[in-house]
């Protein structure tokens, strides 16, 4: 590869292991003290903090959905989608692995079928079944891929959009933790439950399925809302006395 792909795959591979282990670290190692909003901040500082140490360099997607929706969108190569793809789920395994070394030098700390990992039923902390989760994903992922896709310009992360990156993946996880654990990430979910086993295993499609699907449908959306080729109507543009696009008159 060339010096610069290199570098945006070396940037993915870090970038998921670091959230991988500080963000679900956070759940498997301090969850009992800081909670399901102590989390929820944990993956949203994380993703704030990685937003703009690799935004500039690979767009900091270190996560296979946005990478679905840029492909879809168009603003990267298939190429380049595979390289991510690959580069996330190494750095998610490396960092579930770090944690698991890390867990395991704390007494009494459970990591069979628990570990950070996502599920539902029995696995969820309201017993949500199969088709609320795989809604749930859904719809969460959309989120947060679409909110990506609107604050990026081509890929790179600029200005004011790592704040809102972060600020959505805290508020998904939020709402998500109770539900299922949240994941909007497959790779974020395939690492931990490798090392988890159990459960986390069994259920492991369902948090690379619908992920998937949120953040195609994402792509899809953010078409129609923010074609491509059209110059945007913002309100502020309007003459003073003039109607602002979408007002009445």
């Amino acid at each position: 590869m060339e010096t610069t792909e290199t570098r945006t795959v070396i940037a993915e591979f870090l970038g998921t292991l670091l959230l991988v282990f500080f963000a679900v670290g956070a759940a498997v190692l301090a969850g009992e003290y800081i909670g399901t909003f102590g989390i929820s901040l944990a993956f949203a500082f994380t993703m704030l903090a990685l937003a703009y140490a690799f935004g500039p360099i690979s767009g900091c997607h270190i996560n296979p959905a946005v990478t679905l929706g840029l492909l879809l969108a168009r603003r990267i190569t298939v190429r380049t989608a595979v390289e991510y793809w690959i580069a996330q789920v190494l750095g998610a395994i490396v960092g579930a692995a770090l944690l698991f070394l890390v867990a395991k030098q704390v007494p009494g700390l459970r990591t069979h079928d628990a570990f950070g990992t996502n599920g539902w039923g029995d696995r969820s902390a309201v017993h949500l079944n199969l088709g609320g989760a795989f809604v749930a994903e859904i719809v969460m992922t959309f989120l947060f891929v679409f909110v990506v896709l609107s604050v990026t310009h081509r890929v790179a992360v600029l200005g004011f959009g790592g704040l809102a990156i972060g600020l959505a993946l805290g508020t998904v996880h939020l709402i998500g933790i109770p539900l299922d654990g949240t994941s909007v990430n497959p790779a974020r979910s395939i690492g931990p439950a490798l090392f988890a086993g159990g459960g986390a295993i069994t259920q492991l499609w369902l948090f690379i399925v619908a992920p998937l699907i949120g953040g195609a449908l994402a792509a899809v959306v953010h078409q129609v809302t923010h074609p491509p080729h059209e110059p945007r109507l913002i309100a502020d543009e309007a003459e003073p006395g003039e109607p602002r696009p979408g007002e009445r008159v």
